[in-house]
Order: structure tokens, then C-alpha cells, then sequence
């Protein structure tokens, strides 16, 4: 299931100029050049915005998120019928053959049931031309980045074209173990609606990761810094060996 911030129609409208700031998809494009990526499967598509970039340089991209809002907000962007969008995850695609498939932001942490994770795993892997990369980012537990997660660091209140003023904060309600769990809270001003979401991320240790890659057939080829948060994410790059079926 999708957390409410995107699957509830009036969150996943809004979601977008909630989070303006995606220059944290500079370097996933950078490496869909790097990588001469022609097909893309962007795993947690949400609202579109890494797929339509890609798009947009000509890229043929397949978006796939459980969230049906979110996508619907995807597929009503202009350009969007350049993008195959599908509502779903990454344990059940049509057969594929990309040439680099993406988590971008929280995408990997919130797979996390481990059962799902190593099914996610293999979809990627099934859905990779052989030679193909899988890439994604998952925090340092090491960092804590949790601890900066309240009120009094990330209320905002932001205007949003035809849905008036947003009030948004985050707390975390429970940590337990590698688990994660916390709470948006959005007021709408215009009637004075108040809607939450709780989400969960599993925080991942760098060896366990790089184990899950190897046992689902992947080769890690490298681990890199996050070029937005330094220090305090992982980048896996773990490619499907030529020759393998």
C-alpha cells in the first residue's frame, strides 16, 4: 500500500509544490548519460517528475508506482504521453528489456518488508537487458538523519496555485531498530482540512545491501557518494552480468 501522501488525491496534487526542490535528480540524469541509457524503468515513478525529465531528453521511460493518485497526477503533465506509466510495483512488470532501472529518493527505504525488498530486487533485476544497471540511494543509518525530522525544522507554509496556503510539518513517532516511522501532518487553509501520513523507512546497513544485490544475481560495481547529501547516503550502481538469464 501507498502512504496517503500519495495515494489521497488532494496530497498527491499538491505534492509537487510541496517539494519544489528536485535537484536531488541531477544525478540520476547525469547517469542515465553516463550509462547511454535509451530505456528507463523509474521504480516509484510517483508524480513523474524524474520520467518526464528523461522523457524530455528522448529517452523511453516506464514509470510503475502503487500509487494510483500519484500517477494519475503523472499522467495529466504535459509531455506525459511520452512515458508508459503503469500502477504497480516492481514484483509484478510485463516483460521489459531497459537499460537502467532507478529508486530515487525514498523509494528503497519504504520497501520495507524484507520479503518484498528481495521480490522489488528481483523484478529490477528481470526487467534489465543483461549488461543493464540498477541504481539507487538509501540513507546511512550512521547519519540519523531521523533526528532532524520535527516540527520546529520543517514546517513550511507554502501557497499552492488553486489550492490556496499548505501548512506542512513532519514528526517521528517511532523508531524501532532499523525502522523508521513518522508522521506529515497538511493543513489547508482555503476549508481548514487537516490530513496526515505515516510512513516507515527501513534504514539499511551498506554490507546487508550489497549481500541482498549479490543474492538476486547482481554485480555491485560501486557505491558512490550522493552528490546532494555527501557523507550521508549510499548510491548503489549494481549491474545483471552479460551472459546471465
Amino acid at each position: 500500500m501507498a502512504d496517503e501522501e500519495f495515494e489521497h488525491p488532494r496530497l498527491a496534487a499538491a505534492y509537487d509544490a510541496l517539494d519544489p526542490d528536485r535537484s536531488d535528480l541531477d544525478a540520476y540524469v547525469g547517469m542515465a548519460e553516463e550509462f547511454g541509457a535509451r530505456r528507463v524503468l523509474d521504480i516509484g515513478c510517483g508524480t513523474g517528475v524524474f520520467a518526464l525529465l528523461l522523457a524530455d531528453r528522448g529517452i523511453e521511460v516506464v514509470g510503475v508506482d502503487p500509487a494510483r493518485a500519484s500517477v494519475d497526477v503523472a499522467r495529466g503533465k504535459p509531455g506525459s504521453e511520452r512515458v508508459r506509466w503503469i500502477c504497480g510495483d516492481a514484483t509484478a512488470l510485463p516483460p521489459l528489456r531497459t537499460d537502467l532501472a532507478t529508486m530515487t529518493a525514498n523509494v528503497a527505504q519504504a520497501v520495507v518488508d524484507p520479503a518484498v525488498w528481495r521480490r522489488t530486487l528481483q523484478g529490477a533485476y528481470e526487467a534489465l537487458r543483461p549488461g543493464g544497471r540498477l541504481v539507487f540511494e538509501t540513507r546511512n543509518p550512521a547519519g540519523r538523519a531521523w533526528e532532524e525530522w520535527n516540527r520546529e525544522e520543517s514546517y513550511s507554509k507554502t501557497r499552492i496555485p488553486g489550492a490556496g496556503v499548505v501548512e506542512s510539518w513532519v514528526e517521528v513517532t517511532d523508531v524501532s531498530g532499523p525502522l523508521v516511522t513518522f508522521r506529515w501532518t497538511y493543513v489547508f487553509a482555503e476549508d481548514g482540512e487537516v490530513l496526515t501520513s505515516d510512513s516507515t523507512l527501513r534504514f539499511r546497513e551498506r554490507p546487508e545491501i550489497e549481500a541482498q544485490l549479490v543474492s538476486r544475481g547482481f554485480v555491485v560495481d560501486e557505491v558512490r557518494d550522493a552528490a546532494d547529501r555527501p557523507g550521508r547516503e549510499f548510491v548503489f550502481v549494481a549491474r545483471r552480468p552479460e551472459g546471465r538469464g
